[in-house]
């Protein structure tokens, strides 16, 4: 073996050292060690799949369960509180909650493919809106979202009677929950929505 060889197969055995020495027990130190602590912080922490989004492989659920002072409803893949329009027909294929009532009741979008419901024994399906997107529905009612409502939990549009009939949240069998909370005046009411 000539020099410039040995000289590699030498760094080559060296490297293959290190490496054999940077590989630890990922769990902490080995029995026998006298480390307290691993030398790198890194060491040790387990990599687990963060609780608010899904592994990779699996898509997010378009609908799940949540809690709220109502009980158990269901809730989009936000975590915001879903609800159904006493206007709309169930299985009618359309949204009675058009122009400006939008704004305030977003429709819940559905994304590509079937949606995924966690916990959810309603029948979960889509229609399309005029303008090409995919609402969900369930039990045959298109879901919307409340503008008003700010953060998971809150049910502040239980009730409301905006755009000419009321809104309820919705248990995970579909049906709406019609006890009320005293729910906030609607700004709409007696407005020809």
């Amino acid at each position: 073996m000539n020099w410039q060889c040995g000289k590699l197969a030498a760094a080559a055995a060296a490297g293959m050292l290190m490496l054999a020495g940077c590989s630890g027990n990922a769990a902490g130190p080995a029995a026998g060690d006298s480390h307290s602590s691993p030398a790198n912080p890194v060491q040790g922490m387990r990599s687990q799949p963060s609780p608010s989004f899904p592994s990779p492989g699996r898509a997010a659920a378009a609908l799940r369960r949540g809690q709220t002072s109502l009980g158990t409803v269901v809730v989009n893949g936000q975590g915001m509180t879903v609800y159904v329009f006493d206007k709309d027909a169930a299985n009618s294929g359309t949204s009675a909650c058009t122009g400006p009532c939008l704004t305030f009741w977003p429709p819940v979008k559905a994304t590509a493919g079937t949606p995924q419901a966690t916990g959810v024994t309603g029948t979960v399906g889509t229609i399309t809106l005029p303008n090409g997107t995919r609402q969900l529905t369930l039990n045959g009612l298109p879901l919307y979202t409340y503008a008003a409502d700010a953060k998971t939990g809150d049910t502040s549009g239980q009730g409301n009677q905006g755009f000419g009939a009321a809104w309820w949240v919705v248990g995970p069998d579909g049906r709406k929950v019609s006890s009320s909370q005293s729910p906030s005046p609607s700004p709409y009411t007696g407005q020809g929505y």
